[in-house]
């Protein structure tokens, strides 16, 4: 319940609404507009690639070698980039927040980013879709991108001075999620109206739970 419902407060109660697919909390780090279905891959680590490996300490001995590194960093990023644009993705979902080369690149290549969705929500976009979080290996910057979800679309949405992200999955299951938007005058009396929707659909569920006889 807690991922399928969003409070916004300083709006009366009869502006309350329930919307198809997902609310994510953060907004957008990279946005490029795109129609129809988009094809989306979950990262759950940097996409910068490191200059070595944890616990490995790199020394950098003069301005040379370092800018020689920046470089080495960028184009490696640039290169992985372009494997998603390759592979038609256009939206990558986060769990880390992702360095400013890699959003560069994401505008460069029409590659739209949220950072730092929770585990709760990746867990619920992995259930809806029944993808694994995509793992770029080494150097393999080169063929088919297999763990991609579909959106069937991915927006910008308003909910009051706050900007979230308002997407829709194609799901593989009979679940077809929708997001509950509660309205009211302040955080409390959303709370209170929250609390009494939750246990409602705890009790509906109650009832309907099927019974091995």
């Amino acid at each position: 319940f807690a991922e399928l419902h969003a409070a916004v407060a300083g709006l009366p109660v009869a502006s309350s609404r329930v919307l198809p697919g997902l609310v994510l909390r953060g907004d957008f780090a990279a946005y490029s507009p795109a129609g129809g279905d988009l094809r989306a891959v979950v990262v759950t680590e940097p996409l910068r690639p490191a200059l070595s490996a944890p616990g490995v300490e790199f020394v950098v001995d003069s301005e040379g070698p370092y800018q020689s590194s920046l470089r080495w960093i960028s184009r490696r990023t640039e290169a992985v980039m372009k494997h998603l644009q390759s592979n038609n993705v256009k939206l990558l979902l986060s769990t880390v927040k992702q360095e400013e080369v890699v959003i560069y690149y994401a505008k460069l290549y029409g590659v739209s980013v949220v950072e730092c969705l929770s585990s709760e929500e990746v867990a619920l976009i992995c259930e809806i879709t029944g993808v694994s979080p995509y793992t770029l290996f080494g150097d393999k910057t080169h063929g088919e991108i297999t763990e991609t979800a579909v959106a069937t679309f991915c927006q910008p949405l308003l909910l009051g001075s706050k900007r979230c992200v308002h997407i829709g999955f194609t799901s593989v299951c009979a679940f077809q999620p929708h997001c509950l938007i509660l309205c009211g005058p302040v955080d409390s009396v959303n709370e209170q109206h929250a609390a009494a929707l939750q246990g409602a659909f705890t009790m509906l569920q109650q009832i309907f739970k099927r019974v091995d006889q």
